[in-house]
Order: structure tokens, then sequence, then C-alpha cells
């Protein structure tokens, strides 16, 4: 987290830099924007965090472990891929959660099942998809990537189970 965090700080002083070197107001209207950014984010924040917080205190960690641990399995790296698919929102809502359900035990393959499925199957914006591209294409895309979380899931516990 502190790598992140020096890395980020490093990426904003670079952008501060060139932000005074170019002039024009491009520093007050850059910072008004991210500032407008976070205030229209911060309710999604909180309540996600709420969330993640929440499933942390009130779920089990056995309940964790015996339905999405290591032990789980197939079946385990499959409820993490439909959970994955199903979870609306951006990366503000799904990692948060991916982040408690992995504190409380979840197995590295069921965590990167489900973000996978978040990431490539999108169910809540497949409507949107579908009245964009078309129904033909917004299914094949869908069903091309099918197999793609549990494999992901799969792969990561075989290679990175281990150590994680």
């Amino acid at each position: 987290m502190k790598a992140a965090t020096i890395a980020m700080a490093v990426i904003l002083g670079a952008l501060i830099t060139v932000a005074v070197w170019r002039g024009g107001g491009s520093l007050q209207r850059g910072l008004t924007f991210g500032g407008k950014t976070f205030l229209s984010t911060l309710p999604l924040l909180v309540l996600a965090f709420a969330v993640a917080g929440l499933v942390q205190v009130l779920v089990p960690k056995e309940f964790i472990a015996r339905w999405l641990g290591a032990g789980a399995g197939l079946k385990g790296i499959l409820i993490g891929t439909v959970a994955g698919g199903l979870t609306p929102g951006g990366p503000f809502v799904s990692f948060p959660i991916v982040a408690s359900l992995y504190k409380s035990g979840a197995s590295i393959g069921t965590v990167v099942a489900f973000v996978t499925a978040w990431s490539v199957w999108a169910v809540a914006r497949f409507p949107l998809e579908m009245g964009l591209v078309g129904p033909k294409l917004a299914l094949a895309r869908f069903l091309s990537t099918l197999v793609v979380p549990p494999l992901a899931g799969l792969f990561a516990q075989a290679v990175f189970g281990r150590w994680l």
C-alpha cells in the first residue's frame, strides 16, 4: 500500500509541475475537476467500504473458508465467478468487497475469478451493451468470455495458491 501511495504522490507531483509550467489556470482547473469527481464519488465510496467492513464482521470466517476458501476448490471459484459477474458498479464497489473477502479467508482463485468475472462479464451493463452494439455481438462477446473467469481462478489457485 505504501508503494502505491508513493507512486501516486510522484505522479501527482509531476502533473502539478507540468500544470504550473503550462500555466493558463491548468492547475486550478485540474484540481477543481478532481475535487468535483471526488465529491460525486464519495457517497459510493462510503457505501462500498461500509459493505466491505460489514461483510468482514458479519460473515463468519468459517463460512468464507468453507464456501470460498482454498478447500472449497472449484465450488468456491464458481461462486466467486457468479458473484463477480453479478456485482454492479465500478472498481470503487467491487475492490473493497474483494479485499474484504480475501482478508476473511477467500482463496486467491476465488478472488481472481470474482475480479475477472466482474470485469469481463459485467452482467449489469449487458443491457446497455445489447442496446449499443446489438444482441448478436453482445451475446457473442459474453459467450466467448464465459469460461475465462473460472479458468483464471483455477490458474491463480494452481500457480499462486501456495504463496498467497
